[in-house]
């Protein structure tokens, strides 16, 4: 699936399934949420934090879906084309960082 796909399947289930959007500031809110959920399971998971016996069946990947989604619901409400929003954040990257990740010393082992 494309991403300009998933923009016109999110659009379409929302206006027959859900009714209709949240407002953008809802939608705000519930991405922040969204992505601490991720973030509770990357910690749990990757980090030094332990699982509660209540996450230890949580699918990162269908919480990061869920930070998909809601990027995609504020993408529709706010006319975003995130396949060209991407495509030009590729070509941001590849001009004005294209050597700066090769020159920290940081990132060398």
């Amino acid at each position: 699936m494309t991403i300009e796909e998933a923009q016109q399947k999110v659009d379409e289930w929302i206006k027959t399934t859900g009714v209709r959007y949240f407002s953008e500031l809802t939608n705000m809110a519930i991405l922040t949420e969204e992505v601490g959920e991720v973030a509770r399971v990357i910690s749990r998971k990757y980090g030094e934090q332990s699982f509660k016996e209540s996450d230890k069946d949580v699918d990162l990947g269908d919480e990061m879906a869920d930070v998909l989604w809601v990027l995609l619901c504020l993408a529709n409400q706010t006319g975003v084309d995130l396949t060209k929003a991407f495509e030009k954040n590729f070509e941001k990257k590849n001009t004005r960082d294209k050597d700066r990740h090769k020159n920290n010393d940081k990132l060398k082992s």
